[in-house]
């Protein structure tokens, strides 16, 4: 996959030139040339993961390999993905579990039974239901504002272990819950651990992998959102043959397996790089940068990481110089609306009420859960596209591709379900419809997946200088957690008024979004994350806004690194 990259054999440049054309070249009392640099030693057995990026016209590489322990390291931090994925698809179940609601929402349970209702598009409209659903997505949006200090203080890995921590006790609480405050307890510490999860995973994967394959190894988050969904959709349909009304408390304690993995695996990973170095560590961080690259010379690539945290260290107050700081105006409206968009792609609410909407359409209980399985399949397979392809075609080629395909989708499954309920929402869905149906709902689910999925997660952690680079990941873990509670929460009011007509709209959404990705979002595959923000300044429209990188601090730190190092 290296040629996808443009390569440059690496020269023997004095530091002051690696770090930029503000430092002058230093002087020599003699003629001779410099001595070539000392080789390095690749271990074998690895794929060569050299680097290659653009920068003020020249390109650089460095010595490194895709070793095991990175991939190990990545995977580990990935799993929080899959806590995420998998109360996303387990509410979906318990919302419609007759025992379930029996026992917490008694009141619910039984107008359910009493009421008739003919309009199909309002037989589910509750609001305390999907309240209960919206709340761990609360709870996960306050803690992302307490991650970035966390992460900032502490590091990624420790953020890591709390959030499991947190996400364990609520999945056990959940499961033995006798009464709804236990019950409710337990979900608000389910969103505290999905919202320091997602804000550290990311993160973790962006700053350890090699930048020709961040792309391919931060997908494995998106990965392991979809493997959570799909495996809550596997144990709804499971427990759901359990009598004796208990089911849907092994569903919550099976919750505390992917958690445990991440908090017995963070123990066993170290912390990356960028956050050694910002903390202090730097011998530290130099070894794990020679282990996760697998070769012994690191100093082209540690002097970089120590250039860029250095600066980031002369920022006291990240939130203020993300927000006021003058020269993240692309990076600050790239945090806030790519996971606003995210969201009205309307994903969440399909796979958050995929057995719901598919009994809405005509299908029983058995049917739609085997179709929520079906689509959540779908959404498996269908990440390993982004996974292969990533680092090959760019992130737009994915985002323009896919939000395509989901604009004409959810427009066929907009009209399917009019031709048969029209406005009045009376009437029975021909098995026929029901399918086609299904089919258009994989269809979309299948574009998500290898688009607004993985990119809206790889997108926000690469494109931030490591000075705000924790603040603005909780800006968009907050962001994300904010608007799918309020989708949750409004999904069924919705599809109950604007019936089929819902569809349509987050159809119009996702049109707006890709104009806005196509004439905006600039190429990020193959570029180290601490020369990214060289990209903006070569971008038509965001040149204007963007304070040059090499301004009076940025030379400072150049400077004093240079001296440090020579």
């Amino acid at each position: 996959m290296h040629h996808h990259c443009r390569r440059a054999t690496r020269l023997s440049t004095p530091l002051s030139l690696r770090l930029g054309p503000l430092i002058p070249p230093p002087r020599s009392s003699h003629t001779h040339p410099p001595p070539p640099p000392p080789p390095f030693r690749r271990r074998p057995g690895k794929m060569p993961g050299a680097v290659i990026v653009h920068h003020h016209t020249r390109y650089k590489t460095y010595p490194g390999e895709v070793t095991g322990f990175v991939f190990l390291c990545c995977l580990i931090a990935s799993v929080g993905g899959c806590i995420f994925g998998y109360d996303i698809g387990l509410t979906a179940g318990l919302t419609s579990t007759e025992s379930f609601l029996a026992m917490f929402f008694p009141v619910i349970f039984e107008q359910q039974k009493e009421r008739v209702i003919t309009n199909q598009y309002c037989k589910f409209d509750s609001q305390v239901l999907t309240l209960f659903g919206s709340s761990l997505f609360l709870s996960a949006m306050v803690a992302a504002f307490f991650a970035s200090p966390m992460a900032r203080a502490f590091g990624r890995k420790w953020t890591l272990f709390l959030a499991a921590v947190a996400y364990l006790v609520g999945a056990i609480l959940g499961g033995l819950a006798v009464n709804f405050p236990m019950l409710i307890t337990g979900r608000l510490l389910l969103g505290v651990g999905v919202g320091l999860c997602i804000h550290a995973s990311p993160l973790y994967i962006s700053e350890m992998a090699p930048a020709q394959q961040r792309g391919m190894l931060n997908i494995l988050f998106q990965l392991m959102i979809t493997v959570g969904i799909l495996s809550a959709s596997l144990t709804n349909y499971w427990t759901s043959k359990i009598t004796g009304g208990w089911g849907w408390r092994v569903g919550l304690a099976f919750g505390t397996v992917p958690s445990a993995v991440i908090a017995l695996g963070s123990l066993a990973i170290p912390d990356t790089p960028v956050s050694l170095i910002v903390r202090g560590d730097a011998e530290a961080a130099r070894a794990t940068l020679a282990k996760i690259r697998g070769v012994d010379d690191v100093r082209a690539e540690f002097e970089d990481l120590t250039a860029a945290s250095e600066e980031s260290k002369a920022v006291a107050h990240p939130w203020r110089e993300l927000f006021f700081g003058g020269k993240y105006k692309p990076q600050l409206t790239f945090a806030l609306l790519i996971p606003f968009f995210q969201q009205l792609t309307g994903i969440n609410v399909i796979m958050f009420y995929a057995p719901v909407l598919f009994k809405t359409v005509g299908f029983r209980q058995d049917a739609s859960l085997v179709s929520s399985v079906i689509t959540g399949l779908v959404n498996v397979f269908s990440t390993f596209v982004a996974i292969m392809t990533a680092d090959k075609v760019g992130r737009r080629a994915l985002f323009l591709q896919g939000g395509t395909q989901m604009i004409i989708s959810q427009i066929l499954v907009g009209t399917f379900i009019g031709l048969q309920f029209g406005l009045s929402g009376t009437g029975a869905m021909s098995e026929q419809y029901a399918m086609c149906i299904v089919l258009f709902v994989c269809v979309y689910v299948a574009g998500f997946a290898w688009s607004w999925g993985p990119m809206g997660w790889l997108i926000p952690s690469e494109v931030y200088p490591v000075a705000v680079r924790s603040a603005a990941q909780s800006l968009t873990v907050a962001v994300n957690m904010f608007f799918t509670a309020f989708i949750s929460q409004i999904f069924l009011t919705l599809l109950c008024h604007l019936r089929f007509g819902l569809f349509y709209f987050f159809g119009g959404c996702v049109l707006l979004m890709t104009i806005f990705i196509a004439t905006l979002l600039p190429e990020t595959k193959c570029m180290p994350l601490e020369e990214v923000a060289h990209v903006w300044r070569k971008h038509w429209f965001w040149r204007k806004f963007v304070i040059d990188a090499g301004d009076a601090r940025g030379a400072e730190m150049r400077k004093k690194i240079a001296l440090e190092m020579s």
